[in-house]
């Protein structure tokens, strides 16, 4: 293809794809940009290679929710999850100067270096529901942006938070955020603590809403009585300390 081509192409790319956000070797082949010219744009610097397969425009600035969304559509049930969910849906306990985003998958999943590089992340693979409940139950983008990326929804993003405790998420502050979960859902949350698999989450979202007194608290209980029985429950944390919870 000759030099005039080539730049005819960068140009229909330019004004096909938008700024801040990678694209992958698909995106570009429909534009009739092959792996091979791919490559000769990123040797003269109109590309830049983030990992195989996935460009970015040189000199871009990558923004973190077009991100988000690219690697939405990489992976089945990638999504915002836990503490990061809740504190997108206003339930908060502080706001840290530079927040890491809770992100969430397949549990062969990871996230590839050059968003970890720009964005300060974590990924979980946890399998936290059994298999009879649909993957994608309570996972949609937020009101504000309807094409973003997946967030699961407050009764899901307290279950994966209280799964978290102890390992990568802090007592107390799961506790105060829980305590201004107030508004959930009773049928969104009962379908979803039937269908959580860790007893840890179960036990400390039934016992933590009867202690702070939530609207739900009983509603809780009855979804799961017959699964977390009637005696003190205690479990040894990451940080070496014992989590007791009441029956």
């Amino acid at each position: 293809m000759s030099s005039s081509g080539r730049s005819s192409l960068i140009k229909r790319l330019q004004r096909t794809l938008p700024r801040g956000r990678p694209f992958d070797s698909r995106e570009l082949a429909s534009l009739g940009i092959y792996p091979e010219l791919a490559y000769r744009y990123v040797n003269s610097g109109w590309l830049e290679r983030l990992t195989r397969g996935t460009f970015m425009f040189a000199g871009d600035e990558l923004r973190r929710d077009d991100c988000l969304v690219f690697l939405g559509q990489q992976t089945p049930q990638f999504h915002v999850g836990g503490k990061t969910a809740l504190a997108w849906q206003g339930l908060r306990h502080n706001i840290p100067n530079r927040e890491t985003l809770c992100l969430w998958g397949p549990r062969n999943g990871r996230l590839p270096d050059w968003f970890t590089q720009r964005f300060p992340a974590r990924y979980t693979g946890r399998v936290l529901f059994d298999s009879k409940l649909s993957p994608d139950f309570g996972l949609q983008p937020l009101p504000e942006t309807p094409k973003g990326v997946a967030v699961s929804v407050p009764e899901r993003a307290l279950l994966e938070m209280l799964s978290e405790v102890g390992i990568q998420q802090e007592v107390e502050e799961a506790r105060h955020i829980m305590e201004a979960a107030r508004s959930l859902r009773l049928d969104t949350l009962q379908t979803l603590l039937r269908a959580c698999a860790q007893v840890k989450a179960l036990r400390l979202c039934v016992s933590w809403a009867k202690e702070l007194s939530l609207p739900w608290a009983d509603a809780a209980r009855e979804a799961v009585s017959d699964r977390i029985g009637k005696s003190r429950w205690m479990t040894r944390l990451k940080d070496g300390s014992i989590l007791i919870l009441k029956p």
